[in-house]
């Protein structure tokens, strides 16, 4: 994330929302979390909330989800990933049935569902239509922030950005870029952050520099999350725990 992507914009500050793409604890961060519970209680009592990737693969029960919710505090938050039957296969066409299922299982999160996340391929290009039935289905289906990571430049043009605004969706600022050159233009007044890794995707760490940038950022936002998705090497805990030991 550089200088020029980071642009603070007036607005009330809260506290932000700073989390991992998954609850996995590597065993070199163990000492920063209760040595007992299940791999989420522990991760749940130190951070505020996670990212729900698995959901993008496979589905997962109602049962399971409601589970995960019991299994946290009461203001812990989860985002959970939109399946790749939706936005990579069917590239938003046809998916209502699919779309009904997702909501069955993931709504079983009840309060504790914080966001939907839709992260499309590299080769879906803009297709106003079908984009504004999705985002208009999942409004209907979801009371929680929905969340847009694309990444064909033809999202990123004035008439992408218009539909982002008046569908509700906040675009992603993702690290790296992809899609989209010169200062991130946001869409809706929820910030939602996802850190892959840079330069080594999903296996750099962040450096202590571009920590406080990401920190400094997050100040000035009304509401933000900030999900550490460079998990492949140990990096994302580290790296969220950094972060919010500056916000303390």
């Amino acid at each position: 994330m550089s200088q020029s992507t980071l642009q603070a914009s007036p607005s009330t500050p809260a506290t932000p929302l700073i989390g991992c793409a998954g609850w996995s604890l590597p065993g070199a961060a163990a000492e920063h979390f209760p040595a007992a519970g299940s791999h989420l209680e522990r991760y749940a009592a130190v951070f505020n909330c996670v990212e729900i990737n698995s959901s993008f693969y496979r589905p997962h029960q109602p049962k399971t989800y409601a589970r995960w919710a019991a299994a946290t505090p009461p203001h812990f938050r989860f985002a959970v990933k939109l399946p790749k039957a939706i936005t990579h296969e069917a590239r938003l066409v046809g998916v209502d049935d699919a779309l009904a299922r997702f909501a069955g299982e993931a709504g079983a999160l009840q309060e504790k569902l914080g966001c939907i996340l839709v992260q499309l391929p590299p080769s879906l290009v803009l297709d106003p239509a079908a984009a504004g039935a999705l985002f208009a289905a999942l409004h209907q289906r979801f009371d929680c922030l929905l969340a847009c990571e694309a990444r064909h430049p033809s999202w990123f043009t004035p008439a992408g950005t218009q539909l982002l605004r008046d569908n509700g969706v906040t675009r992603v600022l993702a690290d790296p870029v992809v899609g989209y050159t010169g200062p991130f233009e946001p869409t809706a007044p929820q910030a939602y952050v996802r850190l892959h890794g840079s330069p080594r995707i999903y296996y750099s760490a962040y450096d202590a520099q571009r920590l406080a940038d990401v920190h400094a950022w997050l100040k000035n936002q009304q509401q933000a999350w900030c999900i550490f998705d460079n998990t492949a090497g140990g990096a994302a805990v580290p790296d969220a725990l950094a972060l919010m030991g500056m916000s303390e």
